[in-house]
């Protein structure tokens, strides 16, 4: 005998159904696909065992994200623990509808479990009739219960680190390599049309965004002087082909054009123009992104094949999940099944094949160096990806390591183990970590030490208001002035005030003695001489005295 039970996950809590009579209705699919819509029916069929409902939102929000990851959290062990029978004369099976969670299940309990067939049916029925099976729930209650879990696991989904989003990365590259289609097409086009007045100019110059900057300057090749030269070469970067463009007007076989015609083809040349500037600047921010989002992988392989790859991957977490035999064919899915097909030699590389490492390689060497390549980029995607101090230094030791291996298949000389060289990187990541964390620190003590100065003025600026007074900012620059001295003085300020005192003190004595009478004078004269003790002369010429 079978006992069938089945776990059904909802936004309020988990339940554990009990499902009657599985070797009947397991041989009546459609009947049971047919009794699902009536409340009646599928509860002959179908009963709540347990129900365990979340404590709280961030209860079900981490409930929710363990079973989408495929992880058995800590409150569904406790409950299938309590509710699940593990013994007796009935085999226990267990219905999910998930296989990812199922096979974590199977880990943790032992228990039998089924995901298909009559299962997905039953999980069908429970969950249009859910409020109605569980006791106190309403299908406003649940309703809402969904509705909230559902925006705080997007939220939770798409929460992310606004400086390592790997989105704008494959949107840059995607552009990047249509702006290169458009400006060859667009440079063609300025060729053929800008050709008929001045055919000699393609020989000339054969660089396509040169060739358009020279089709906007010249305009009609008849209007060109000896006084050009030195705006043709500041174009062309040589004095000699700025010669030759020269000479070349003078007996060119071209067609005259209308000056409409001119001024069309000076109007899409400046748009070429402007295209080839703005891929230069895309390529100088992708450049940017790629350095704070995988600074390893652009170390590595360089900036434009490492965009390329988390592109076709579709995210930098995607990228750095694939094994180092995946990244090697990566863009050559098409040759790789053809290959299967034909049963003949499967390609050897695939988007790596731009980097510079296997274009260096000898031809026996290619498929080597495509191996170790690969490896290597597995490994610095998976360091970019789940580091929290983005640095290029493991990028930098793995170039080198490339490097040495290249070396190696050239001339022989043996490379450094890896152990070695990760030991290096590691101590080497240790103090780029700790650098990068004081100049955070010292940021961040500067930005709050600037919204508090900034919230002074604020508070300063509200209570003027109020009291009515504007003060001009020279008085406010004056106060901040004094406001500082103040802080920095502090104490030479109470010594100077200190000094003042006693000056002024001394003044008032010397004053009150200038008002006294002579007499008073006099008297405080013979009293202060009595006071005064006998100085050594005086002592010295007493002995001579009695010496005589």
């Amino acid at each position: 005998m079978v006992l069938l039970h089945v776990l059904y996950e909802h936004a309020s809590g988990y339940a554990l159904f009990i499902v009657k009579e599985v070797e009947e209705i397991s041989m009546l699919l459609p009947q049971v696909e047919g009794c699902v819509l009536s409340l009646a029916k599928f509860n002959s069929m179908v009963s709540l065992a347990a129900f365990f409902p979340f404590k709280s939102a961030q209860g079900a929000l981490e409930n929710i994200n363990a079973i989408s990851e495929g992880i058995v959290h800590e409150d569904l062990k406790l409950f299938l623990e309590t509710n699940l029978p593990h013994s007796g004369k009935k085999k226990a099976v267990l219905g999910v509808g998930d296989a990812k969670i199922g096979a974590a299940l199977q880990e943790e309990f032992g228990v039998s479990i089924q995901t298909s067939g009559v299962v997905a049916e039953l999980i069908r029925g429970i969950r249009l009739h859910f409020h109605q099976m569980v006791k106190g729930l309403t299908a406003q209650a649940a309703s809402k219960a969904q509705l909230g879990l559902g925006h705080s696991y997007s939220r939770a989904k798409v929460k992310f680190n606004v400086n390592r989003v790997d989105n704008m990365i494959i949107q840059s590259i995607a552009l990047l390599d249509q702006l290169d289609k458009d400006i060859n097409t667009f440079s063609m086009r300025v060729r053929e049309w800008y050709g008929y007045h001045f055919p000699e100019l393609v020989r000339i110059v054969p660089d396509n965004s040169m060739y358009c900057r020279l089709a906007q300057l010249i305009g009609n090749r008849k209007e060109l002087t000896d006084e050009s030269v030195e705006s043709l070469e500041e174009v062309v970067m040589d004095n000699a082909k700025a010669q030759a463009i020269l000479d070349a007007s003078r007996s060119s076989m071209g067609m005259d054009i209308s000056p409409i015609d001119l001024i069309n083809i000076e109007s899409f040349s400046k748009r070429v123009v402007a295209l080839a500037g703005y891929r230069q600047e895309l390529q100088e921010y992708l450049r940017s992104k790629m350095s704070q989002v995988a600074p390893n992988l652009a170390a590595l392989i360089g900036d434009v094949v490492g965009a390329r790859l988390i592109s076709h991957a579709g995210s930098l977490t995607n990228l750095a999940k694939y094994p180092a035999s995946t990244v090697q064919i990566l863009g050559a899915e098409k040759a790789l099944f053809r290959a299967l097909k034909t049963r003949s030699n499967t390609p050897k590389y695939g988007l790596i094949f731009h980097s510079t490492f296997i274009g260096r390689a000898a031809t026996k060497n290619k498929g080597r160096i495509s191996r170790y390549l690969a490896n290597k980029c597995t490994i610095a995607s998976r360091i970019d990806c789940f580091s929290e101090m983005p640095s290029s230094v493991y990028g930098d030791k793995l170039r080198e390591q490339v490097e040495e291996r290249l070396s190696f298949y050239e001339t022989g000389e043996v490379p450094r183990k890896n152990i070695d060289v990760m030991k290096e990187a590691v101590q080497e990541a240790a103090d780029v970590a700790v650098e990068m964390k004081r100049k955070l620190h010292k940021q961040e003590k500067k930005r709050k030490k600037r919204e508090k100065k900034l919230q002074e003025e604020e508070e300063g600026d509200d209570d003027m208001e109020v009291n009515g007074d504007a003060e001009t900012p020279v008085a406010k620059k004056k106060k901040k002035v004094a406001a500082e001295a103040a802080e920095n003085g502090a104490g030479d300020a109470s010594a100077k005030k200190k000094k003042k005192q006693k000056v002024k003190e001394e003044e008032e004595e010397e004053a009150t003695e200038d008002a006294v009478t002579p007499l008073k004078k006099k008297k405080r004269k013979s009293e202060a001489a009595e006071e005064v003790p006998e100085t050594p002369v005086s002592s010295k010429k007493k002995k001579k005295k009695n010496d005589d």
